[in-house]
């Protein structure tokens, strides 16, 4: 006989069994911890209102801390036959205790079920890319003060346009990372609401205490209509997506930056060679395959959002089977973007500025606007001045004064990096991290 909780007396066929369940056991590994707990807070609940008796809550509590412990020191599987996770820690339960343990799903159901092993699963996972990008934000502020004085060429249209420096385009990353956090943090706020209780969708005649677990789970607050919890299956899914799109964007164009910077006809950054690679035909080659690996990763994980909107763009209300698949569309994501986050934290650690670039006189016409606007603070209109800068280019006679003096907020002179310090520091702070 099969080992699912919806089991009525038959086997389904091997090739549907095969077909629907598909990776789901390797996958609801990583829900196990969270199963647990869940089924912990459930069966307080129960017994809080009367559906299990205190013996049998002091039976099936150490138990079910057996169990978590099995998972935390990685012993914990999913048996051949047994459908997901869930049924294999019901299975276990009713091994142990007998009877008992099949009362564990008395007014839940296997929707809010993985519902809220979800949920557990995606506020841990966002906790977690929140750190990395706070290694990488406080990496990427370090390098901004370290060479805020030093000048590099601006860009617009892939032309010269005005001196910048590896001041601002440190701390634009730097800055870049935190409005992502607002993203990220709109995620968490999603997946921070309580499922349990929703069943199937649709409620329970049982008188379940909804806020008891709520509050057992650390959950700001429930999911309150039924239907809602169960319509956030996708909702949730597609804001986690979105939140590490959002960072991968960053990431993925920092990533192109440096592999253009490296180039030599730019030059501008370099690294140590064991930190490059090679080719196998020119002895010279120093190439950035961490970052080419990087942009390439980023671009991947930012098609997620729409991954998960056509999966779920013409499902009509309540589950659907369908919502299974984003397991594996989302679960290997977070890992991607931590594994290039740490990367490029790493890779910064060792980032070669070169100094001087701006008096290559190829970068002459990048003071012309700064010479425009000396003329402006002298009485001369802007538009004369303009003239006479444009004038003097097109003569081939303009001599750069080569002074630079931003002093405004965000600019060379003062980029500002403590207001955005605080500003990732009040995000990060909302999501449970310290100073």
């Amino acid at each position: 006989m099969g080992k699912q909780l919806w089991n009525k007396g038959f086997d389904p066929d091997q090739n549907i069994e095969r077909f629907t369940v598909g990776d789901d056991r390797r996958l609801d590994l990583q829900l196990a911890r969270y199963d647990v707990q869940g089924s912990m807070a459930h069966i307080r609940m129960l017994r809080s209102i009367g559906l299990l008796e205190q013996e049998e809550l002091d039976q099936l509590l150490p138990a079910l801390e057996d169990i978590l412990a099995q998972v935390e020191r990685g012993e914990f599987v999913i048996e051949a036959g047994v459908e997901d996770v869930h049924s294999q820690v019901e299975l276990l339960l009713t091994q142990r205790l007998g009877d008992v343990g099949k009362k564990i799903h008395s007014g839940r159901s296997r929707n809010d079920q993985v519902l809220v092993d979800l949920k557990l699963f995606f506020r841990d996972q966002l906790k977690e890319i929140a750190a990395a990008v706070g290694d990488l934000f406080d990496r990427l502020l370090e390098l901004s003060e370290k060479y805020r004085a030093t000048l590099m060429p601006g860009y617009t249209h892939l032309q010269v346009a005005m001196p910048s420096s590896f001041g601002l385009w440190f701390g634009a990353y730097a800055e870049s990372l935190s409005d992502d956090m607002f993203q990220l943090l709109a995620a968490y706020h999603v997946a921070d609401q309580n499922p349990l209780g929703s069943a199937a969708g649709y409620g329970s005649s049982f008188p379940l205490d909804r806020e008891m677990t709520t509050e057992l789970l650390g959950f700001a607050r429930p999911h309150y209509n039924v239907v809602a919890a169960q319509m956030s299956r996708g909702k949730t899914e597609k804001a986690v997506a979105v939140a590490i799109a959002a960072i991968a964007s960053t990431l993925g164009h920092m990533a192109m930056d440096v592999c253009m910077w490296m180039c030599s006809n730019f030059g501008f950054v370099s690294f140590p060679d064991n930190l490059t690679t090679g080719s196998s035909i020119m002895p010279h080659k120093k190439n950035p395959d961490v970052f080419e690996i990087m942009r390439g990763k980023c671009n991947r994980l930012q098609a997620l959002p729409n991954e998960i909107a056509l999966l779920t763009a013409n499902l009509p209300l309540g589950y659907n089977r369908d919502l299974q698949l984003m397991k594996d569309i989302l679960f290997p994501a977070s890992g991607q973007l931590i594994d290039c986050l740490e990367m490029a934290t790493f890779m910064l650690g060792h980032i070669r500025v070169r100094e001087n670039i701006l008096d290559d006189p190829k970068y002459d016409y990048i003071f012309t606007v700064e010479d425009v606007n000396r003329l402006v603070l002298s009485g001369v209109p802007f538009r004369d001045a303009y003239r006479q800068v444009g004038e003097a280019v097109q003569r081939g006679d303009y001599t750069p004064c080569r002074e630079v003096r931003h002093s405004h907020v965000g600019s060379i002179g003062n980029p500002a990096n403590d207001r955005i310090r605080a500003k990732m520091q009040a995000l990060l702070r909302e999501l449970g991290h310290g100073e």
